[in-house]
C-alpha cells in the first residue's frame, strides 16, 4: 500500500521505534525489501537518491518501485532521498513519489529555509510529505552517496537552538540531524552525539532522521532511536549483502544473471528483516489486501494507521 511518510513515521515517533529507508536502485533490492517487509509486518521507506541516479535513472526506478509499493500488504513510502535539485523533486513528484528529501543543506541557513519552504509547498500540493536537512551529514571515502568527507563533522553538527525555527518556517514533515554520523561504510567506530539527538527531539514536533545508518552499531541504534529518532537510512548494508551473495553463486564462468538474482534477493531480505527487528518496526504494521480499492485508499490508510495506534496502546 503507497503512503507516506506522516503514516508510518508518526506512529514511530509517538512509540519509540524507528522506520527504515531502504535505497533500491534496481528490481533485486525492491524485491528483497518488499518481501523484508511483508514479513515482519512492518513499515517501509522505498526509495533512491539523486546521486545514484546512474546506477537506476529516477524515471526507470519509478516503473517498479511505485506499483510494487500499491501492490505491497504493508505500509510503503516511495521516497526520494537527497534530490540536490529542485528539478529532481518536481520530477520526483510528477512521477508518483509520495514523499521527497531536498538537501540544501550546503547553502547558507537563509538559502536552506527559502529553498525547503518553498518545495514543502509544492510537495504538500502533492499530497506528499517532504523531508529537510539541517546541519551537513558528510561522506566516508567510497561512499555511494557523495563525496563531501569532513575533517572535522562536528562543525556541521545541527544546532538544537535552529532547529525549531527551521521546522516552523519550512513546515518539513521530517528532519535529517548532523550529530557524528556519514555516509557509507564507516573507516572508524562514529561517535553519535545522543544528547544532542535528545535536545532536538524535545525541541522540535517533527521526527528525526539518521542519515548514514550502515555502520552504527547495534546499541548506536537503540540508544538513536531511545533518543528521538524515528527514520534510518540504510543502504551500504543491503548493497554488499547483494554483492556477497552473488559472488557466493559465482562458481564458474558458464552461470548466468538469472543464478545470481534469487541469492541477491534473499540476502536483501535477510540483512533488511534483520534491521527491522534492530529498529523495532516489525509487527507494526497488519497485512492489508492488495486488493483494497485504491479509490478510497486515503480512508483506508487512515483507518491502518488508528489501528496501529490502538494495538501499540494496548
Amino acid at each position: 500500500m503507497l503512503v507516506t511518510l506522516n503514516q508510518v513515521l508518526t506512529p514511530a515517533k509517538q512509540n519509540k521505534y524507528a522506520v527504515g529507508l531502504f535505497n533500491a536502485v534496481n528490481m533485486e533490492l525492491a524485491r528483497g525489501i518488499i518481501s523484508a517487509a511483508e514479513a515482519t509486518q512492518s513499515p517501509v521507506i522505498m526509495g533512491t537518491a539523486e546521486v545514484l541516479f546512474p546506477y537506476g535513472p529516477l524515471e526507470e526506478v519509478s516503473y517498479y518501485l511505485i506499483p510494487m509499493a500499491k501492490k505491497a500488504k504493508i505500509p510503503v513510502v516511495v521516497h526520494l532521498d537527497h534530490g540536490l535539485k529542485k528539478e529532481t523533486c518536481l520530477k520526483a513528484l510528477e512521477l508518483g513519489f509520495t514523499s521527497i528529501m531536498y538537501d540544501c543543506s550546503t547553502d547558507d541557513y537563509d538559502t536552506n529555509v527559502e529553498k525547503v519552504k518553498e518545495m514543502a509547498e509544492i510537495a504538500h500540493s502533492y499530497g506528499a510529505t517532504i523531508e529537510g536537512e539541517l546541519g551537513h551529514v558528510g561522506d566516508n571515502e567510497g561512499s555511494a552517496e557523495g563525496s563531501s568527507h569532513l575533517s572535522d563533522p562536528s562543525k556541521f553538527f545541527t544546532d538544537p537552538k535552529l532547529a525549531k525555527d527551521y521546522v516552523e518556517k519550512t513546515k518539513v514533515d521530517a528532519l535529517a540531524i548532523a550529530v557524528g554520523n556519514a555516509h557509507g561504510a564507516y573507516k572508524l567506530p562514529p561517535k553519535l552525539d545522543f544528547e544532542r539527538i535528545k535536545t532536538i527531539a524535545n525541541t522540535v514536533d517533527v521526527p528525526l532522521v539518521l542519515h548514514g545508518g550502515s555502520g552504527l552499531t547495534d546499541n548506536d541504534f537503540r540508544r538513536a532511536i531511545k533518543e528521538g529518532i524515528s527514520k534510518v537510512n540504510i543502504f551500504t548494508d543491503i548493497n554488499i549483502a547483494a554483492v556477497k551473495a552473488e559472488f557466493s553463486k559465482f562458481t564458474d564462468m558458464n552461470k548466468g544473471i538469472i543464478d545470481l538474482i534469487p541469492a541477491a534477493v534473499e540476502a536483501v531480505k535477510q540483512e533488511t528483516i534483520a534491521k527491522m527487528e534492530l529498529f523495532s518496526s516489525d509487527g507494526k504494521a497488519p497485512i492489508v489486501s492488495s486488493k483494497a480499492p485504491i479509490d478510497d485508499m486515503d480512508k483506508l490508510v487512515d483507518m491502518i494507521t488508528a489501528e496501529v495506534l490502538k494495538n501499540l496502546n494496548k
